[in-house]
């Protein structure tokens, strides 16, 4: 019996006892599934109107999906990277790295298991060989969910965003230098989002167990994953203007301005969060009109730094606010995605 179904079956509605009707179901397909006469099978109606049938209490197979990358030493470790990145993101539980030639060039195999342990949630390496290297992803979907990585990645980003901002009022190259190496936390757990999100569109067992409601939301998530990111970009960024900064020189009016426009930045970021998590329209609606006002603050925010702050600290400190400015618009973002999201709770269908 072969594994291989056709993509698509063309089959005629019958009707029968005058109101129902019925259609027959591929005999490969039944046998493949285990089913006989008599069998249950579920039926659920998807948002494009398409129907899902499946046996009744059928749970996804854990069977691992592997893919082999072969590589020559003439590939740059950064396209190894990308392609591991990619083999990643598609879903693959043993992904095998193979050269034909007497060993793996020491920066490639340098460069995937600095990556993998940066990077990657829940891999780890399980073979180092001379020609081979062998990752697994070891985390399984209903272990960590799209929410609860989400959760934790704008918790990250938050901190990050604080501890930036007291780095402007001290000469704590550590402190700075600990917040760039943060980011790569955000970015682990922004490709195991995509990851997710991606076997979820195909998927709907998947998708009931990284806890999403419909596919239609898997767009919204991956657009508000990319705004976390982004945000923790902006936190990257204050903390490397910082260091360019002298903090002995910086009035203390400069530094209570800058601190009360981080301080409504990113509290339109973190309601915007917890308005997805609430799925609130009404929180995320006070959002948007929030990150507006903090748009407002930011002429008043120039104007205390042109005339207070060090004539060589002024470019800096200007792209300091731009960099808190966008952690507001990024909640903004955000906050429409939930818009978006949670709208039909606001309407009633006509």
């Amino acid at each position: 019996m072969s594994d291989i179904f056709p993509a698509e079956e063309m089959r005629k509605l019958q009707l029968t006892g005058g109101s129902t009707y019925i259609v027959s179901l591929p005999k490969d397909w039944i046998e493949k599934m285990g089913l006989e006469r008599g069998s249950l099978v579920s039926i659920t109606r998807l948002d494009d109107l398409s129907l899902r049938i499946q046996p009744k209490g059928a749970e996804r197979t854990d069977r691992p999906k592997r893919a082999i990358i072969n590589i020559s030493d003439g590939d740059a470790p950064e396209r190894l990277v990308r392609r591991l990145v990619s083999t990643y993101l598609l879903g693959y539980n043993i992904i095998q790295i193979k050269t034909q030639q007497n060993r793996i060039d020491s920066r490639q195999r340098f460069e995937v298991k600095d990556f993998t342990r940066k990077k990657l949630v829940g891999t780890e390496i399980l073979s180092d060989l001379p020609r081979e290297l062998t990752l697994q992803v070891l985390l399984s979907y209903a272990e960590l969910s799209v929410k609860d990585a989400l959760r934790r990645m704008s918790v990250i980003a938050a901190s990050m965003h604080r501890d930036a901002i007291s780095t402007l009022a001290t000469d704590d190259l550590h402190l700075a230098r600990e917040i760039i190496a943060m980011d790569d936390e955000v970015d682990r757990f922004s490709l195991y989002i995509i990851r997710l999100l991606k076997a979820a569109v195909s998927d709907g067992l998947v998708l009931k167990e990284i806890g999403l409601q419909s596919p239609r939301e898997c767009l919204g998530y991956r657009l508000i994953t990319k705004s976390v990111e982004r945000m923790a970009d902006h936190a990257v960024n204050i903390a490397q203007n910082s260091l360019a900064l002298t903090p002995s020189t910086l009035r203390e009016e400069v530094l209570n301005e800058l601190k009360t426009l981080s301080e409504a930045a990113l509290g339109a970021f973190e309601e915007a969060v917890d308005s997805l998590f609430d799925r609130s329209y009404p929180k995320a609606d006070l959002v948007i009109q929030r990150a507006e006002k903090t748009r407002e603050m930011e002429a008043a925010a120039i104007q205390k730094i042109i005339k207070n702050a060090p004539l060589e600290d002024v470019a800096v400190l200007r792209l300091v606010v731009e960099s808190i400015l966008r952690t507001a618009e990024y909640g903004s973002d955000i906050a429409e995605m939930v818009l978006n999201m949670t709208i039909t709770d606001e309407i009633v269908e006509a």
